[in-house]
């Protein structure tokens, strides 16, 4: 049954990934419904990475996942070191993958994802149903940690405001963006606008290349992955810092600006809603002490007061729950503010500075939103 089923190629780059590694593979070789192969690109990796993805390239010999008749193959590449001028490590794994990559779709996917049962046959029949040329999950989030938890449904949040899911994925609008960790591309396609090559300066590669899709007229869809596939971004508190100081200046080119109104927005909801209750507590008291005889001036007053604090915090809340994390992260996240800010003047300052590091490269910048280039450190 799985000869006459379209084959996919899904490209796994993996650079020091053995805490993520064996979890992501196990998630994709499961998988049934559409014929594919398995590419994991070592990006030279200097711990277990490569040794995990050699264990899978045997996998074929395990009598469960062997009768797997939609699993063609599983291998094993090299990226090319050291880096062309100017490349990311990433795009440059990537780019060794497309030139071995023989699927009529290319799912580009990070070691720290997993995906859900049967969750590459339904994204191949939504890609086809809404004749998408490249389709892009934002995966659920998995949280750890007191930090963590607090600033995620933030971050999400706002990028789900500024790079909604509905206007991207419009034809007519000049929106586009997506997310590396789940892209699915039609691989004629993607050959045309010149795949990972054309964004192989760029350190928000997902982002760069959805412009290039747009721009050369194909279609994109974009939605958060709920179901399909999952992600935990970082395992430790200093790494979120690393990648988001990365990432958060190109993705909010304001965000000095945008640091000022959420640090403003934080003080602006706590002081709302003590001048709430402290008024309210005073007018009660005094009520009170006057038998109970209501004077409508003070109580006009302290209404207003609510609704102004109430619909403030409707606002923060209705951002946040664009995010779709859970409640409880969601609801407490009013206290990842100040964390947002200090983020992202930490990346705005590193991006302004001209340098920023992710996987032990170091990459210089141009400034916030500008191209960024990449130095071969390893």
């Amino acid at each position: 049954p799985a000869a006459s089923v379209p084959l996919t190629s899904r490209v796994v780059p993996a650079r020091n990934e053995e805490a993520n590694l064996e979890r992501c593979l196990r998630s994709l070789v499961i998988q049934q419904g559409v014929c594919f192969e398995i590419l994991v690109v070592d990006d030279a990796s200097t711990d277990r990475t490569r040794a995990i993805a050699e264990s899978f390239t045997r996998i074929r010999e395990c009598p469960f996942v062997g009768l797997n008749p939609f699993l063609v193959d599983v291998r094993l590449i090299d990226a090319p070191q050291p880096l062309p001028p100017g490349w990311t490590g990433k795009t440059n794994a990537l780019v060794a993958a497309e030139a071995v990559a023989q699927g009529e779709w290319l799912l580009f996917t990070d070691a720290d994802t997993e995906h859900f049962e049967g969750s590459l046959a339904a994204a191949l029949a939504e890609a086809e149903q809404y004749q998408a040329d490249l389709l892009s999950y934002s995966p659920e989030q998995h949280l750890t940690g007191v930090r963590q938890q607090l600033i995620m449904p933030l971050i999400f949040g706002e990028l789900a405001v500024r790079y909604s899911p509905r206007r991207v994925s419009d034809p007519a609008l000049p929106e586009a963006a997506a997310n590396g960790q789940y892209l699915l591309a039609r691989a004629i396609a993607h050959q045309q606008i010149g795949g990972f090559a054309s964004v192989a300066t760029e350190l928000l590669e997902d982002v760069a290349l959805a412009r290039r899709y747009k721009q050369k007229g194909y279609k994109i869809r974009f939605r958060l992955g709920r179901g399909l596939v999952r992600t935990r971004m970082y395992s430790s508190w200093e790494e979120l810092c690393t990648g988001w100081t990365k990432n958060l200046a190109l993705l909010f080119p304001d965000a000095r600006q945008l640091a000022r109104r959420r640090s403003t927005e934080f003080c602006l909801l706590l002081l709302s809603l003590a001048l709430s209750a402290i008024w309210t507590a005073q007018v009660s008291l005094r009520d009170a002490h006057a038998g109970f005889y209501p004077h409508w001036i003070p109580n006009l007053v302290g209404i207003l007061l609510w609704l102004f604090t109430l619909s403030n915090f409707a606002l923060f809340y209705a951002r946040v729950a664009r995010a779709h994390s859970p409640y409880w992260p969601s609801l407490l996240s009013l206290f990842g503010l100040p964390l947002f800010a200090a983020l992202l003047r930490r990346s705005a300052r590193a991006h302004e500075e001209g340098s920023v590091n992710w996987r032990g490269r170091a990459y210089a910048t141009a400034g916030a939103g500008d191209r960024a280039t990449a130095s071969n450190a390893k």
